[in-house]
């Protein structure tokens, strides 16, 4: 009864659009991208919770350093999804959560790994995406020389290069790599990759609404509500749980 009543809601709220938010995006598959369905499940999340408000959002995708400072000095109204930090909060209004992220150590399974700190990893070659924060306690480590970390320019070049043996370990968002492993990737190279279960960080994303553009504080309040809502109705789980089961696992 709550989905259809939501959906009612989407419908009526779309007749009814007074409004139009621009927005920075960028690519990050599943959850943003320009030619995924809904530009991700991110976006998508985003794209509803504002209907249900009467607010209709376009998408401006840049590279992620671009999409960030276009909306920080108020040309575009805001960006998607973002993790929370001092500075952020400083140039922007901050969603509740949209979704959440867990970045886990992948590594091939002919190869065991056992850690509960980022000490036990050193020693082993660790691939990492360039500009990519992996916690502080990783970060420290890296700047301080006690893990060996070679910044790579993408994740899917981590993984070809876990899967040559250049690397021991590659820290990624779970679903990303599920994501990537699926694209380009045959079924004998996913079954030599595994994951350890101990996430190396957790953290939730967020909607930034520039501080420079008025009216962004209620706009933001507006959001809320409607993410609420959409959590509320179960829809956004159901969105999340589609998402993950279309992936499937490494096989």
């Amino acid at each position: 009864m709550r989905v259809a009543l939501l959906c009612l809601c989407l419908l009526y709220n779309s007749l009814l659009i007074a409004e139009e938010l621009r927005l920075t995006n960028g690519e990050w598959a599943p959850y943003l991208g320009q030619q995924l369905p809904h530009q991700g499940i991110a976006s998508r999340i985003v794209v509803e919770a504002f209907a249900l408000e009467g607010i209709a959002v376009t998408w401006d995708f840049y590279p992620w350093a671009r999409a960030l400072r276009l909306a920080e000095g108020g040309q575009r109204d805001g960006t998607a999804v973002w993790l929370r930090s001092p500075a952020r909060e400083a140039n922007f209004f901050i969603s509740e959560p949209v979704l959440d992220s867990g970045y886990y150590l992948f590594h091939r399974t002919d190869t065991s790994l056992d850690w509960t700190s980022v000490d036990d990893l050193q020693g082993l070659r660790i691939g990492a995406a360039i500009d990519y924060d992996y916690g502080e306690a990783f970060q420290q480590a890296e700047r301080q020389g006690s893990l060996k970390v070679q910044r790579l320019s993408s994740e899917r070049q981590g993984l070809k290069m876990l899967l040559a043996k250049r690397i021991d370990l590659l820290p990624i968002d779970k679903v990303v790599a599920f994501d990537l492993l699926g694209h380009g990737f045959s079924s004998a190279e996913r079954a030599q990759l595994t994951f350890h279960p101990l996430p190396l960080r957790s953290d939730s994303m967020h909607l930034l609404l520039s501080r420079k553009v008025a009216g962004n504080a209620e706009r933001m309040a507006r959001f809320n509500r409607g993410l609420a809502h959409l959590r509320d109705s179960g829809k956004l789980a159901r969105y999340l749980n589609d998402t993950q089961h279309s992936l499937g696992q490494l096989r």
